[in-house]
């Protein structure tokens, strides 16, 4: 954990500098048989990072998904949530089509691709909601959705993000999280130096240095090259 400087402006508590970081890094969620969904998410090819029993009853079991930075927790005596009541919890994939194939591949009954057609529809489940079938307009980033839940009823939220928004991610550090992100990645700045080069009407020698600088504008929501 790294440590700066603090000023606080205002009685609300808002800073004008870093603070000390904040890592979020495990979320917990309601289940009622706990080896049921430790099957699951096992099942779903999660990695397991811990599953300690305590003699008074307590049990914490935590499992992280690929190439994701926050774990989820689940267990005995660990929330007194119901079970099934953690909803719209989000899984961030940069393409949505392959990460529903593996999960139903691996056992999870996954929705179709759908898009929101009106803010807040991704939360509203069911008949009557104001989700669109299929994938956003123009395949817009951070606009296609699909869900799928535990046994318990636990909802996953997957999200397809491309490009990030502005400040999002900082430029200096762009990184990518798994071989899948990686190559989804390469591919999209493939596709965009296609155009680029119809545009230029030439051959273009030197692309690697054109998709690393559309790889990093892209995850740090900068302009993109032409």
């Amino acid at each position: 954990m790294s440590t700066r400087d603090v000023r606080i402006d205002d009685a609300s508590g808002s800073t004008s500098v870093p603070t000390v970081d904040l890592k979020f890094e495990a979320v917990v969620i309601p289940v009622s048989d706990v080896d049921r969904a430790k099957a699951f998410y096992g099942g779903l090819g999660w990695r397991l990072d811990a599953d300690f029993p305590f003699d008074n009853g307590f049990r914490v079991i935590q499992f992280t998904p690929p190439g994701s930075g926050c774990s989820v927790q689940f267990g005995a005596n660990i929330t007194t949530a119901p079970p099934g009541s953690a909803q719209g919890l989000y899984l961030i994939v940069s393409d949505i089509e392959a990460a529903r194939d593996e999960l139903a591949a691996r056992g999870a009954e996954v929705s179709e691709a759908f898009h929101a057609g009106e803010p807040g529809a991704q939360y509203q489940p069911g008949a009557g909601s104001a989700r669109v079938s299929g994938r956003a307009p123009e395949n817009a980033s951070y606009g296609t959705y699909a869900t799928f839940a535990d046994p318990d009823g636990n909802v996953w939220l997957l999200q397809e993000v491309t490009t990030r928004l502005p400040g999002r991610v900082d430029a200096a550090e762009t990184s990518f999280r798994s071989v899948a992100d990686l190559a989804s990645a390469m591919r999209r700045a493939e596709a965009a130096h296609g155009e680029h080069e119809k545009r230029t009407g030439e051959r273009d020698e030197d692309w690697p240095a054109w998709y690393a600088a559309y790889m990093v504008a892209e995850q740090a929501g900068t302009e993109l090259p032409t």
